[in-house]
């Protein structure tokens, strides 16, 4: 039985990884924060459904010695990367704690799969973020570089290690650059979640306003079920190497926002107003990726459309605040 181990198991990608794996038939191991242990209801609750068959370690991404400590313990076949501070928005408020995080994060995972399990297959969620104001639309693997934020600084140099590592001591070491992928178990900070939830709170009267910054930002949006397939099959490969995973569609937030309140029978611009507060001083105005490498490389493809992933968002979301059980989605 191979063994994996999944830092940020508790986010989005993580839980749906998790629940991959598991049905792939490994020994799922991932580490959380020793508080997410002890208030499992509120922080464990994307994976509460699966928690009795899963190996949870506390450990601090901060901390290099907690981090050796698990994998000396686990010793995986394979390790997936994705515990980040994610939210972008965030990282112009506290650049300095996100650069350390994420960037010694990233050091600590590496050099403790070096030294415990130089065997294990290492995979890195990088993002479309790192390409920041585009030089080519759309995005390949070769595109430079150029972010328009702390987190983008930090995935860039995240990055830069793993190829490192992977040139410099022969880890087997991918890096996905993922574009934005979202499903309903993503948090209510980012602007899709932040849509579907208060459409749904707006047709349960629950909320009259939805505040926006830019409605033109333009985004590749794929659910996030199907990109953790692509991780997965980064690490069957024979070589170790960097992937796009896109759809290869572009939608505006404003596309967003029309089709969640159209499919509540709302009309989107009763309700949202532009807010100057939530936008960035340097913005992303577009990203577009072209995953032709992955569909040629791995046999990845994407399906879903940027309709259904929008609507399913907002059915959970209406669901839940009707008083629904939570379920797995």
């Amino acid at each position: 039985m191979k063994r994996a181990l999944i830092t940020g198991i508790t986010g989005q990608d993580g839980s749906y990884l998790a629940e991959f794996l598991l049905e792939k038939g490994y020994e799922v191991h991932g580490i959380v924060r020793r508080v997410a242990i002890e208030d499992p209801e509120h922080r464990l609750w994307r994976i509460l459904p699966i928690k009795e068959r899963l190996h949870l370690h506390a450990a601090s991404l901060e901390s290099f010695p907690s981090i050796y400590r698990v994998l000396q313990a686990v010793r995986p076949d394979e390790c997936y990367h994705l515990a980040a501070q994610s939210f972008v928005a965030y990282s112009f408020e506290d650049e300095f704690s996100t650069l350390n995080a994420n960037i010694n994060g990233t050091h600590h995972m590496l050099a403790a799969v070096r030294d415990c399990a130089p065997q294990c297959r290492f995979y890195f969620a990088a993002s479309s973020e790192m390409f920041g104001k585009v030089e080519q639309t759309p995005q390949t693997e070769s595109t430079p570089f150029h972010p328009r934020s702390a987190y983008g600084i930090s995935k860039v140099a995240g990055f830069d290690l793993t190829r490192n590592y992977r040139e410099a001591y022969g880890l087997f070491a991918c890096s996905g650059i993922l574009y934005n992928h979202e499903s309903p178990r993503r948090g209510y900070e980012f602007v899709t979640r932040k849509i579907t939830s208060h459409a749904a709170r707006i047709k349960l009267g629950l909320a009259k306003e939805l505040r926006l910054g830019n409605l033109e930002a333009k985004r590749d949006w794929g659910h996030a079920r199907e990109y953790v397939k692509a991780m997965w099959m980064m690490l069957q490969q024979d070589r170790p190497d960097d992937y796009v995973i896109a759809t290869g569609e572009q939608h505006t937030v404003r596309e967003f926002a029309e089709i969640a309140f159209a499919h509540l029978g709302l009309d989107y611009r009763d309700y949202v107003t532009v807010d100057p507060q939530f936008l960035r001083p340097a913005d992303v105005e577009t990203l577009l990726g072209d995953a032709s490498k992955a569909r040629r490389a791995l046999g990845w493809s994407y399906q879903l459309s940027f309709k259904d992933l929008v609507e399913e968002m907002v059915e959970a979301d209406l669901q839940w605040l009707s008083g629904a059980p939570r379920t797995r989605v």
